[in-house]
């Protein structure tokens, strides 16, 4: 996988800018708040049409412009892809394929795919659950790019479901036994829901971390020079034995059962993905409450390699590798093992501030572009 240009309009602080790639390593040189950072988060949408920045595509858009248009061209080992997506300030995305117009999402998913490893990804550690449960979704969309549907149907059901709880409390429902029949049946109907689409989403999530773990495994034990062991434990809200969708449903079918009074008091669903946990264990240790900061880079490291080799072994040709602002984060030793690992299979784009961070060979052959005010200045 190579991307070969990407073309910005009125995206961030571009406003209309065209860089070509010619190198498997990219170094996006510049000083802070000129566009670098930008420029990877456009790559990334272009992979999973989200951003790990920002939720709104307000905040894509150039100050008072109406739109902003993302356009590439990358080339894959079957076949080549013009992608174009339209952020407008007020409205729906459109996404097109080589110039053909898409009606799903879905559709534009898979094209491309990147691993993002920035700055703030030690939140992977140390951050909520939730950080966790985001991260593990992206890698799933990334694989399963259907998995995106799945994920946005239950947290549909999820919205609805709590929204019923809380009319319950606008009535002064304050327990299931006070439900009338109707209002019964309604409930049933989103806890069938709830079930159903709970089940597809926690069996991905424990199937993809069982598949990651020696991935993990190898590379922290690589990094940490054979001095720690690595775990990665899947904590569903619902305990089962085995990937069986049936033991799955009935547990949370119980589960429900069992909490329903709690529910209605606090207006909330209770049971469910959506409160799904990921430990990390490092020497039996939970590394969140007790990993030094070295270890806490180093497992965050571990993880990202292990990605980039899981999505390699899927989808059958090496995805790109985003690293935005890391190398000053990581000691010389942990920047050497990175790039050493890499080597060339992987197309790499890297923000930096300075040059300085990187040995002559890499400069040498590297791709050096400079950006300013968001513009490039350079290639």
């Amino acid at each position: 996988m190579f991307l070969k240009s990407i073309k910005l309009s009125y995206f961030r602080n571009y406003i209309e800018e065209e860089i070509f790639f010619n190198s498997n390593k990219v170094i996006i040189l510049g000083n802070n708040a000129q566009g670098k950072s930008n420029l990877l988060e456009s790559i990334e949408l272009l992979s999973t049409l989200k951003s790990h920045r920002t939720n709104r595509d307000q905040d894509l858009v150039y100050k008072d412009r109406i739109y902003s248009k993302i356009t590439a061209n990358v080339i894959r080992k079957f076949s080549d892809y013009n992608l174009e997506i339209m952020l407008p300030f007020k409205g729906k995305r459109e996404l097109s394929i080589n110039q053909e117009k898409l009606t799903r999402n879905l559709d534009f998913l898979g094209v491309v795919n990147t691993v993002l490893f920035s700055s703030l990804d030690i939140d992977l550690v140390r951050g909520s659950p939730e950080c966790r449960r985001n991260w593990v979704d992206n890698l799933l969309t990334q694989l399963e790019p259907v998995y995106s549907y799945i994920i946005k149907q239950y947290n549909q059901v999820l919205k609805q479901r709590n929204a019923l709880l809380k009319n319950f409390k606008k009535q002064g429902i304050n327990s299931y036994q006070e439900l009338s029949s109707s209002q019964e049946l309604e409930l049933k109907l989103w806890d069938d829901k709830l079930i159903e689409n709970g089940c597809r989403v926690m069996r991905r999530r424990g199937r993809v971390l069982n598949k990651l773990e020696p991935f993990a495994k190898f590379w922290h034990n690589q990094i940490s020079d054979k001095t720690e062991k690595l775990e990665i434990i899947y904590l569903p809200n619902i305990c089962y034995q085995k990937d069986d969708i049936e033991e799955i449903h009935n547990n949370i079918k119980l589960q429900i059962e069992e909490k329903r009074n709690a529910e209605i008091a606090m207006s909330m669903t209770l049971v469910g993905p959506h409160r799904d946990e990921i430990d990390f264990i490092i020497n039996d240790t939970t590394a969140r409450n007790y990993g030094s900061q070295g270890q806490q880079r180093t497992l965050v490291l571990s993880l990202k390699l292990a990605e980039l080799q899981l999505i390699e072994q899927v989808i059958g040709e090496p995805p790109l590798l985003l690293l935005d602002d890391v190398m000053a984060e990581l000691d010389l030793k942990r920047q050497q093992q990175l790039l050493d690992s890499l080597g060339n299979r992987f197309q790499t784009f890297i923000t930096t501030t300075h040059l300085n961070y990187f040995d002559n060979n890499l400069l040498e052959e590297a791709q050096i572009i400079e950006i300013k005010k968001g513009k490039k200045i350079n290639n």
